[in-house]
């Protein structure tokens, strides 16, 4: 099962690597990892996405708990939350694709963000469906690179009024 998990930590040399070497060091592939700064400038947040049944999961929990700069550790996938990525793809186009091309970004809710004489480069925010269903979408008229941000999420208050 896929687990979302976020982690507070200092903002000090090396706690990056101590992090997905403790990953590493158990076998486990990240499937994605986000990092920035939080409100606070001296913290900042982890998001990984890992595969691991719960118990495997709870293990790394307990000692991603136990390094020095972690401040709080959260498996978000047992609770509500919110999540995003964002991915820039680069895509051939030329003067009878542009137009197609510019259809599909629009229902998306992507942005076009470069133009070049055989290329548009395209912008879309959204949940990992949404971005892996625009780049299925754009695969037909070549996807010359991509590069995604990640999974970052953040747990939802459950205790406001939901609009």
């Amino acid at each position: 099962m896929k687990h979302t998990i976020s982690v507070l930590v200092e903002n000090h040399f090396g706690v990056l690597a101590r992090i997905s070497g403790l990953f590493s060091g158990r076998g486990f592939n990240i499937d994605s990892l986000s990092v920035g700064e939080t409100e606070d400038t001296t913290t900042s947040r982890i998001t990984l996405v890992v595969n691991g049944d719960d118990i495997i999961i709870e293990q790394v929990m307990k000692q991603l708990n136990k390094l020095i700069d972690v401040i709080k550790v959260n498996d978000l996938t047992t609770d509500e939350f919110i999540d995003r990525e964002l991915a820039l793809i680069k895509v051939h186009a030329n003067g009878k694709t542009r137009s197609e091309i510019m259809q599909i970004v629009d229902i998306f809710r992507g942005k076009i963000v470069d133009v070049a004489p055989s290329s548009l480069t395209v912008e879309v925010t959204g949940a990992e469906e949404k971005v892996q269903g625009m780049m299925d979408l754009l695969r037909e008229f070549g996807i010359k690179e991509v590069v995604r941000s990640g999974k970052i999420a953040i747990s939802r208050d459950n205790k406001a009024a939901h609009r």
